[in-house]
This record gives structure tokens, C-alpha cells and sequence, in this order.
């Protein structure tokens, strides 16, 4: 089934395992994951011949690129070979979804697409998961690899990745998620791949931090160590505050906003939240000191200074109206006036002057963390006579952000030659395959492993390649060098130790028979929920476990779990704020509509320590929504427990041997349902009752006139409950 492919002796060893098992694959950028993935598709197709492949990517260029390689490799009808993304109507997705062999997607669309029960998995016998190591947390892998599991009557993973983390909870948790039973690694010091290996230059250019600039990092580095003081004096940090890294900080403040959340209301909390945030801004600052240039750090304070006069928060008016942050910024100034930049600047553009005369058709990708200094990268390669042209992402900052239309004109335009330097944020770092990259450019260390590995990967594919990294000594810079090169080493390390102790992970074992079987019973509960909620975890909480979820424009409250059960959905800060913009109080009369309201409010939080609004407004409201308005109130601790307590509600509506029909309604009842609600409000009745009555008597009005004798021959109606029925009917009404 495969075209114009011959496979290394690593591949075709690598995609022996995969036959046999899940397979997580890690394998150095531009050694050919794709290539086992495409074995492995051919092996399926030929296996299972009336059965689907599903391929995920994490972004729109990935899968396009897919989309190439499996049409010019796969000996399928091209038609067969399908692209899936968010672009792509639902409607038209489900109809695309009967007719393809192979599906390329990105994860979000088919996540939704499993959701609204748009396409089904038990025909696809492969699952292709690129960028494996994504699949941690709520990320779209997760939840589909346990739709697939579920569904899927012959199931089959494969995980690709260059690099998945240097933690071996992460490694782990990647494997559990994807339900992996075998890992395939190889590095480029194994023999079977050391044939292939280009080689890779890495080059470290060291850079002074000049001494006129020494005077704002000091000031800044006064500023933190002046206000973790504070903190310290105010009883919530110990020891020397210089051991404590952002991590820490960061790991502080998230833990004193919770003890606020929980209803510890004392103002030493708050001021070190508020001191705290003081400091995260002026470490970021000091980061793009050392690290970016004075241009990104001048428009950084200028944006904080926008935040000062127009927002609300106080951390940021009193960064501003500190004395030593504005001794730092006016000295920032200064310099700027003064024509003084950041040296890497000038390395960088000597740099590449010195490529250009080695080479006059220079092919190079630059990376850097900040759009801002994309901008000034820019500036210095036009000053170098070489085109470029910036790769960001989609996000809207300073209305730099790009379509995913512009993004792919741009690498066709790199790949193509029409332009020699490509400058890359964090969007270019993962899986583009660019052939014949010359030279990668770092212009700034980064702490990540995998970020790293991904970076470099984008050269040394087809020939040598090259990679310079700009380090600016004694700085942030020096540490993520270092921090990145021990997490790397850590990560194979892990891997090795983890492919020997690897066993097979215990999931629950059943017949591919038995397990559709029960997907397809478990299809009978539906919930209609609202469209605002399609993101929310307690939907695919709810399809895990089987439920039918139908996505409305809702009128009335969040999630119907019946004709009759409505349920408004709350967070607890977001039930406070609906109190004071005056929001609830009308969602609450709309879910009168219905005969059984019903109110939920997760969060583990105190209710009264959201907003500064008097506790007894929201104990008001409480008491006007339970009792003038009869809507029970049920509190979760969080989305699984919400996930939960909807399913068993639905559950127990929906069962048709305990249905009870009532008044009110929102939906107009039928007439066979007007006939068996009658007759289910007789006392001793009930909905039970009621349907083999009306089949037995064929009338309301048979059934009020029908003796004792007669009513008991339906079963569970004995002589005390013919009596009752009889008494209830006949007995003149009383005031």
C-alpha cells in the first residue's frame, strides 16, 4: 500500500514493535517518526481492510504536512486521505468522517466531534498521536486516546515524539494516558541510527553584560529583595529570600490566594499576594534586561505604566509609584536616549554578516521568546541585506498575532527560498519539517528539554547542521543553558531506566465485542447542554462515561437532564458576581419554567470571601432562590463531582420504569402524556401505574368510573389500594 518508500533498518525494526503492541516512539527530530507511523497505517489498512486511521497533530501546519506526506506515500484513492480542522464545518466533518481511509486532524475538533456523537471510533484501528508528549492534563490527547479505548473494536496506538520531558512522572504520565505497553527509544549514540545522523554544530557565543547597564538590573534586584523582606517581616517567608526562585514564588502566591479563597480574611494575606505580584512583574523585567534588550524592557514598563492609570489593580499602581523602580526607569531612559542596547544585538548582527559573506543564500531560523524582539531581530537582518520575515502564533498582541492562512503562506514562502531568515516564537519550535536549514539561531538559552531538542531539530535533517546560541554571561541566560542541558541528560536517563523496568500498563481487559456492546447501551442517557459549555471539563466527564451530549443554544440554565430537569450551573465566584450584576436573579425566574429547577454551585472556596459584597446579600439571595423561589440549591467541590452528580440526576429521569410525569413542564405535554399525568396524580397511582391502567381501560374517564373489583385485576393494585382509589374518586370534596 506504500509508494516512493524505502525504510531504514531502525524504522522497519521500530515498526516490527508497533505491530504488537502500544508504542511510545522517541526518536531525534529528522530520523523519520512519520515513516513508522505510515508502515504502520499500511499494516492496518491491509489487517482490517474496512477500518479507519486517525492521525492527530497538535497544530494547522502539522497536519497539513501529514496531509502531504500520506498523499504522496499512501497508495490510497487521494480523496480516501482527509484533513480535519477547526475551519471545517462539523456538519461537513461527520460526512467527510464516513467516506475517508485515513482522517489527519487536529485534536480540539475530533475532541468535539466525539463529544456531539458526530463520528464514532469503533472502526478506526489505528490512533496516531504526533507531539505525543502533549498528552498530560486536559489536553484533547487524553480525553480521545480514552474515547478510543472505549470504542475502538480493534484498537491500536502509536505516540511519536523527538523529546517527552525530562520528569519521569511526566514520562509516565504520558504512557498511562495513551495507554502505552512498549517504548521504542533510540538516540543518536545508538549504532542503528548513527548511519543517519548528521552532524550537528552547537555553538555557544558568550556575551559580557555591560557595565552600564549593571546599574537598572541592580536596582531592580534592590526592588525584589526590599519587598520579599516585606513578605518575610509579615510571617509567610523564612531564611535567606535569595534561595527562593520564581517556582517558589509563584508556588507562595497560589497557596495564600487559596487561604483567602477558604475565608481567611487578614490583611498581612493580602498585602504579600499584593507584594508577591510586585515582584513576579519587576523578575520579568529584569529577564528582559538580561536577556532581551532595552527596547522590549522599555515597552514592557510602558505597558504596565497603561495598566497603572486605566486597570484597577494595586500591585501594579504601586510598582509605579515606587522609588526605586523609577530611579531604574529613568536610568532606562537615559540609556535609550543615549543610543546604549543590549550587546547581543550587535553579536547577533555581526553574526550574521559573518554567515552572509560565508554564504550569500543563507538559510536560517531564528528563535526568540518575545515578539517584541522578534521586531528588533527584524530590524538588525534588514540592516544585514536578508529577507525575513517573523512566524508567531494566532493570540492578538499588539495586533502582531497571525492567521493560520498567513502562517502556512509564510514557511511555503521559507521552504520555497523566497526569503532567507525565518525569526520564530515558541509556534516554529515543534515538528515543521523545513529541509535544508543551515543554521539555527537561539537567541536566548531556554530552560526546557524538549523546547530545546525541538529547536535544534529544525536543523541537521538532510545535511550538517549548525546551531549558535547567544548567552549573555552571569545572567538568566547561563542558568536555562545549564538547567536545559542537566533536564536533557535526565531525560534519557529516565527513559532508559523506564524501557527496562517497562511492564505492560493494567487496564481493564474485555472483548472488543463485549466493549462496544456496552458503549452502545451506555449511549441511552443524553443531556442537553448549553453551547457556552462546550469547553468545560464535566462534558467530557460526562461522554466518559457514556453519556449522549447534545449542544443547544439554551433559552433557560446550563444543562436539561430531563423534559422537566433544568440545572443553572454556577462557580461560586461566579455566582457572587452574577449577584451584584444582577444576572442571577433573572436566570433564576427563567428556571421556574421548568417543573423541577434546579441550582448548582461548585467550589471548594468560602462563598463569602469572593467579591467585597456583605455576606448577608449573598445569604439573601441564597434564602430568596430556596424559598421564594422553591429551587434546591447543590453545592460540588468540582467538576468530576458536578460530572457526577448531572449523570446520576439524568440517570434516574431517564429511566423509564421510575418516570413520574408532573405539572409545569417546559415543554407542551402530549395527549397520551396529559392522560397518564391524570391518572398518575390519583394518590396510590403514580407513573408506575398509570400506563397499564390506560391500556387496560383505554380512558381517563373508564378508569374513574371502574369498580373495585375491576381496578384490582391490574397488577400491584390490591383491595387497600382499590379502596383508596375508590374513596378518593367518590368522597364528596370538603373545604
Amino acid at each position: 500500500m506504500l509508494k516512493d518508500v524505502k525504510p531504514r533498518t531502525y524504522q522497519e525494526s521500530i515498526f516490527n514493535t508497533t505491530t504488537k503492541k502500544n508504542t511510545l516512539v522517541v526518536l531525534p527530530t529528522g530520523l523519520g517518526k512519520t515513516m513508522i507511523s505510515l508502515l504502520l497505517t499500511a499494516h492496518r489498512l491491509i489487517n482490517y481492510p474496512k477500518s479507519k486511521i486517525l492521525v492527530l497533530a497538535p497544530t494547522k501546519p502539522l497536519v497539513e504536512q501529514h496531509l502531504k506526506t500520506f498523499k504522496k506515500h499512501l497508495n490510497i484513492k487521494e480523496e480516501k486521505i482527509v484533513l480535519f480542522t477547526g475551519l471545517i464545518k462539523p456538519d461537513k466533518r461527520a460526512e467527510l468522517w464516513k467516506q475517508a481511509r485515513v482522517v489527519i486532524s487536529t485534536p480540539q475538533g475530533i475532541e468535539n466531534d466525539i463529544i456531539t456523537k458526530r463520528i464514532f471510533l469503533e472502526d478506526v484501528s489505528l490512533l496516531v498521536f504526533d507531539e505525543a508528549h502533549r498528552a498530560v492534563g486536559d489536553y484533547a490527547y487524553v480525553f480521545v486516546a480514552k474515547q478510543y479505548e472505549k470504542q475502538s473494536k480493534h484498537t491500536k496506538i502509536l505516540g511519536l515524539t523527538a523529546s517527552p520531558g525530562s520528569e519521569k512522572a511526566h514520562i509516565e504520565e504520558v504512557c498511562q494516558n495513551l495507554f502505552i505497553e512498549n517504548l521504542e527509544i533510540r538516540t543518536e549514540e545508538d549504532s542503528d541510527i548513527k548511519p543517519y545522523v548528521q552532524e550537528m554544530d552547537v555553538k555557544w557565543v558568550e556575551i559580557t553584560f555591560p557595565e552600564n547597564l549593571k546599574f537598572i538590573k541592580s536596582a531592580f534586584e534592590q526592588f525584589v529583595k526590599n519587598k520579599l523582606n516585606e513578605v518575610k517581616k509579615l510571617g509567610y517567608l523564612y531564611g535567606q529570600v535569595s534561595n527562593y526562585t520564581k517556582k517558589a514564588l509563584l508556588g507562595l502566591q497560589a497557596d495564600l490566594r487559596g487561604r483567602i479563597s477558604s475565608g481567611e480574611k487578614d490583611f498581612n494575606i493580602l498585602r504579600s499576594i499584593s507584594l508577591l505580584a510586585e515582584v513576579m512583574k519587576v523578575q520579568h523585567a529584569l529577564e528582559l534586561l538580561e536577556t532581551q534588550g532595552l527596547e522590549p524592557l522599555q515597552k514592557y514598563i510602558e505597558k504596565l505604566e497603561t495598566q497603572a492609570k486605566t486597570g484597577t489593580v494595586k500591585a501594579v499602581k504601586n510598582l509605579m509609584n515606587d522609588a526605586i523602580f523609577l530611579k531604574a526607569k529613568q536610568g532606562l531612559l537615559k540609556l535609550i536616549e543615549e543610543g546604549e542596547e543590549h550587546p547581543k544585538i550587535d553579536s547577533l548582527k555581526k553574526l550574521m554578516k559573518e554567515e552572509v559573506e560565508k554564504k550569500e543564500n543563507i538559510k536560517a531560523i531564528i528563535f526568540t521568546q518575545y515578539r517584541s524582539s522578534a521586531l528588533k531581530i527584524k530590524k538588525v537582518l534588514n540592516e544585514c541585506s536578508l529577507k525575513s520575515k517573523i512566524f508567531i502564533g494566532q493570540n492578538k498582541k499588539d495586533e502582531t498575532g497571525l492567521t493560520q492562512k498567513e502562517q502556512k503562506e509564510i514557511i511555503e514562502e521559507f521552504s520555497e527560498g523566497k526569503f532567507n531568515c525565518l525569526i520564530s516564537t515558541s509556534v516554529g519550535e515543534e515538528g515543521l519539517d523545513i529541509p535544508q536549514v543551515d543554521l539555527v539561531v537561539f537567541y536566548e538559552p531556554i530552560p526546557s528539554a524538549i523546547r530545546s531538542i525541538q529547536r535544534r531539530g529544525r536543523t541537521g535533517r538532510l545535511k550538517e547542521g549548525r546551531v549558535i546560541v547567544l548567552m549573555t554571561k552571569n545572567t538568566r541566560d547561563e542558568a536555562y543553558r545549564w538547567s536545559s542541558h542537566h533536564k536533557e541528560r535526565k531525560m534519557h536517563n529516565n527513559l532508559r531506566k523506564l524501557k527496562e523496568k517497562f511492564s505492560k500498563i493494567e487496564f481493564m481487559e474485555t472483548k472488543n465485542e463485549e466493549k462496544l456492546t456496552s458503549f452502545i447501551e451506555e449511549l441511552k442517557i443524553k443531556i442537553v447542554v448549553d453551547q457556552r459549555e462546550r469547553g468545560s471539563k464535566i462534558i467530557k466527564k460526562l461522554v466518559e462515561k457514556g453519556v449522549t451530549i447534545d449542544l443547544q443554544q439554551l433559552a433557560v440554565g446550563d444543562y436539561l437532564l430531563s423534559e422537566e430537569v433544568a440545572v443553572e450551573y454556577k462557580k461560586k465566584k461566579d455566582f457572587v458576581n452574577s449577584i451584584i450584576d444582577g444576572r442571577l436573579l433573572q436566570q433564576i425566574r427563567e428556571l421556574t419554567s421548568y417543573v423541577k429547577p434546579l441550582l448548582i454551585v461548585e467550589g471548594e472556596e468560602d462563598i463569602y470571601s469572593q467579591r467585597n459584597i456583605h455576606q448577608n446579600a449573598i445569604r439573601g439571595m441564597l434564602s430568596t432562590i430556596a424559598v421564594s423561589y422553591r429551587i434546591p440549591i447543590i453545592y460540588t467541590k468540582n467538576e468530576h463531582d458536578t460530572a457526577e452528580l448531572l449523570y446520576v440526576i439524568a440517570k434516574r429521569e431517564q429511566d423509564p420504569e421510575k418516570k413520574v410525569f408532573q405539572m409545569h413542564t417546559a415543554k407542551p405535554l402530549s395527549l397520551k402524556e396529559q392522560q397518564e399525568y391524570i391518572v398518575s396524580s390519583i394518590p396510590g397511582i403514580g407513573g408506575k401505574l398509570a400506563k397499564p391502567l390506560l391500556k387496560k381501560f383505554k380512558s381517563v374517564k373508564k378508569i374513574v368510573n371502574a369498580k373495585e373489583y375491576s381496578l384490582k385485576k391490574i397488577a400491584l393494585i390490591g383491595e387497600k389500594k382499590a379502596k383508596k382509589i375508590r374513596e378518593t374518586l367518590d368522597l364528596e370534596y370538603k373545604e
